[in-house]
């Protein structure tokens, strides 16, 4: 009798799996083909290596303000079947890429810069031939798509791309950023209705809290110039080590081998507060290029300021869930907790759909404001990223006379339209300063940062809980007044031309002004910059003839042509007869870059496969750190009756208790039948053979606060359980860890310290999961520890 159980249960089992791949296939492959992300689904298959990518690796060189990066990907086939592997992957919004090349073995193929379509046929063509061949795509100005084609049993194929870009400090404090993890983005149409363009979002996630299943290395050199006052890294744990007052090696510490699931963020400050200013020089074969960057002047009086109205764009869709929302509702609670009385403010929620506060904006009473945040408060995060209607119904919103009108934007940027909002924002210059805020370990830079710079506002990125107060308190700091109005600037002699921008905006931090361009002749004549600062004037001027060109320059090139073509796609909503299409594609030619309309193709010039054809694999990609199963839509869990697509979060104030979403326990659907959708959440229900036990906690963290983050944690320790089949474990009994966390709630060391042994790959999955964790952390207080014991059943 309990043999008949047994193998009923099998057989159940396996005809759910069936109807689910079934169902996968069909929503893959038929005419609704969907572009949304989905679960990767491990496969016991010893044929194909579907997780070809084993590691990335950057090495960094900074020289004054220019970054020149080396980014490495190693791609190997341990399985039987030749590959053809496909890898997205981001980048920094600012990053001129200028070339690429192919190591197999001894030899050594360097990219060439082709049109995108004809670098596209050349690649199929080597594919077919039997040619090994890479091919390197922009799918955004800040996400990419690595093509590597027949790749052979035991093959390692290196492919090197080189880009170089300009470090703007802002108070004083300059930024380098690598982004490590392209976020899943919400597609709200068919494949059919938007081309091969947007195929790239349909890509494989591994769920929430498993580590990348490839290998993260960073190492840089940072020549400043000036003497270095101070380094640091709040996303990774690195090891620095200084040679001389101006000279340092940074290098990502061993620890964070499997950091690639969230951004590598570097800042450091020059002695004294200083920044590199001045004029660089490079003078070429053919053109010669320049570089300005000056120091604003001091902020003017808040007396001088004109009152000023804030709308609130807040994301509450499924990407948002957990982390991101939280650190949300801490942001806004400061931006509009703090709001003096002679502002105005409103704020519009968004998901699927959206709902605004109010049809005009309102005081900032005590009353209205405590309002807001209730309304905020409540939100759990769910539904659809439509942010476009969200803006345009901003947009449509009547202002108050007489009030400076700024309109910010909190989201994670987990969408597909990044075009299409610029466009509406430029359409709409002059209504309202744009200020973006970015939530989350790895947004999208992209769409924050060309918000803010077609808005002519600013934007902030905030990966971590502590730091919602500092940007908070940076962004009050920043609107208090513009540092610099009306700008001008008059080169005499000099003869300049192609200058990039066209026109100054505002200066609204203590950064640089920035202006690149081209000259001709001689380098001669004084440069004159001049504007408004408050009731005063500003006047600085640069004489040009003391400048020598440098060779070391030459990235200059690179960058003039990388921010003209910037300035060329956030302005203007492309399409394929616009003329700026025809420039983009010239400037990409031209200067040997990649964009929207170039690609970079490698071939190999042997055939290296003459029989059969090679399966394509698209390498699964880690959930950014903090990021829930929700962000990947249809397929994660949602509360019973509540829809993920299409729903308009809620503004009223309501006396029951808002609705939560929460994971279901098997018996709240026993008696519904099986769908694709839910087979593995509900079998995994089914099987918790992993469960919190003992906990105890020294230092300041608050012990209540430990035990809800860590009972979130157990569906995602469970599936290192699921990692085999629950029969080939068989043990029972209990695992204790001890956990080491920062000042910055970070953790930074797991330890096994007692309970069952012998089963190490159990124990080192566990302590991956430990390691991703985030807890909150008072002020003031040292690193503390947390003993947490598992009970396995």
């Amino acid at each position: 009798m309990k043999l008949g159980k047994i193998t009923l249960t099998i057989m159940i089992a396996a005809f759910g799996l069936l109807v689910a791949k079934t169902a996968l296939a069909q929503t893959e492959t038929g005419a609704d083909k969907t572009l949304s992300p989905y679960f990767f689904v491990k496969s016991d298959d010893p044929e194909t290596d579907r997780l070809p990518l084993k590691s990335t690796s950057a090495k960094v060189n900074i020289s004054g303000v220019i970054a020149d990066v080396i980014v490495t990907q190693v791609y190997k086939n341990e399985g039987k079947k030749p590959l053809e592997a496909i890898y997205v992957f981001p980048a920094s919004t600012r990053a001129a890429v200028y070339g690429m090349k192919m190591t197999i073995g001894e030899r050594v193929i360097t990219a060439n810069i082709r049109e995108r379509e004809a670098a596209r046929r050349e690649y199929e063509q080597a594919k077919q031939e039997g040619k090994s061949a890479s091919l390197l795509e922009q799918q955004r100005p800040n996400v990419f798509q690595m093509n590597v084609a027949n790749i052979l049993q035991g093959d390692i194929i290196k492919v090197e791309l080189k880009y170089t870009e300009l470090l703007v400090p802002t108070d004083a404090v300059y930024e380098f950023v690598y982004p490590t993890v392209v976020g899943p983005r919400y597609v709200d149409q068919q494949s059919e209705q938007t081309g091969s363009s947007e195929n790239w979002t349909s890509n494989p996630y591994l769920h929430q809290g498993e580590s990348a299943p490839y290998t993260f290395d960073m190492k840089m050199d940072l020549a400043a110039g000036l003497p270095i006052q101070d380094i640091s890294c709040a996303t990774h744990k690195v090891d620095i080590r200084y040679q001389g007052s101006n000279f340092a090696s940074i290098k990502l510490n061993s620890s964070e081998e499997f950091g690639g699931n969230r951004d590598f963020i570097l800042k450091y400050k020059l002695a004294g507060g200083k920044i590199e200013t001045g004029l660089l020089l490079f003078k070429g074969k053919k053109e010669n290029f320049f570089l300005l960057m000056l120091q604003p002047p001091e902020r003017v009086k808040e007396t001088q300021i004109p009152p000023r109205e804030y709308m609130f764009i807040v994301d509450v869709s499924g990407s948002m869930n957990g982390f991101p929302l939280n650190i949300s509702k801490k942001l806004l609670k400061d931006l509009i907790g703090n709001l003096r009385p002679s502002d105005r403010f409103n704020v519009l929620l968004f998901a699927g759909g959206s709902t605004v506060m109010s049809e005009k904006s309102l005081p900032a009473t005590r009353q209205n404001i405590n309002h807001a945040i209730n309304v905020i408060d409540r939100q759990r995060g769910g539904g659809g990223t439509r942010l476009l209607p969200a803006l345009k119904k901003a947009l449509s919103l009547q202002g108050t006379e007489g009030f400076s009108r700024n309109i910010v934007i909190v989201t994670d940027g987990y969408v597909s339209v990044e075009k299409e909002a610029f466009d509406l924002i430029r359409n709409n210059l002059g209504n309202a300063n744009m200020f973006a805020f970015g939530i989350g370990s790895s947004v999208n830079r992209h769409l924050i940062e060309g918000m803010a710079r077609v808005g002519m506002g600013e934007p902030f990125i905030i990966t971590r809980p502590d730091e919602a107060q500092q940007k908070a308190a940076k962004f009050r700091k920043l609107i208090e007044s513009p540092v610099l109005t009306g700008v001008t600037v008059d080169f005499g002699n000099f003869k300049a031309y192609d200058i990039e921008p066209p026109s100054i905006p505002d200066v609204m931090a203590q950064r640089p002004v920035i202006l690149f361009g081209k000259w001709r002749g001689r380098p001669q004549g004084n440069i004159l910059v001049k504007g408004t600062a408050g009731n005063r004037t500003y006047s600085k001027k640069v004489n040009v003839a003391k400048v020598k060109p440098l060779k070391t320059n030459s990235a200059l090139r690179y960058l003039w042509a990388r921010h003209r073509i910037a300035l060329l796609s956030d302005y203007n909503r492309l399409s394929p007869q616009d003329e700026r299409v025809k420039e983009v594609t010239s400037l990409g030619l031209t200067y040997n870059l990649l964009t929207q309309y170039t690609s970079f193709v490698a071939i190999d010039t042997q055939i290296r496969l003459k029989d059969g054809k090679a399966q394509t694999v698209k390498q699964p990609l880690p959930l950014p750190q903090g990021v829930s199963d929700y962000a990947v839509g249809g397929r994660s869990r949602v509360a019973k009756g509540i829809s993920t697509l299409g729903a308009s979060p809620s503004l009223m104030v309501r006396k029951s208790k808002p609705m939560e979403v929460k994971e279901e326990s098997c018996d709240s659907k026993k008696d519904a039948p099986l769908s694709s959708g839910d087979i593995s959440d509900k079998e995994e229900h089914k099987r918790i053979h992993i469960k919190l036990g003992k906990i105890s906690v020294t230092g300041g963290l608050k012990r209540e606060t430990i035990i809800t983050i860590l009972e979130k944690s157990i569906p995602s320790v469970n599936r290192c359980y699921d990692k085999k089949p629950w029969w080939q474990w068989n043990v029972k009994g209990e695992f204790t860890f001890k956990l080491t966390v920062d000042s910055s709630g970070r953790v930074i060391k797991v330890s096994r310290i007692a309970g069952i042994k012998k089963v190490k790959a159990l124990e080192d999955c566990i302590i991956a999961k430990l390691k991703i964790l985030q807890f909150p952390f008072p002020k003031g207080s040292k690193e503390s520890t947390i003993t947490v014991t598992f009970f396995l059943k």
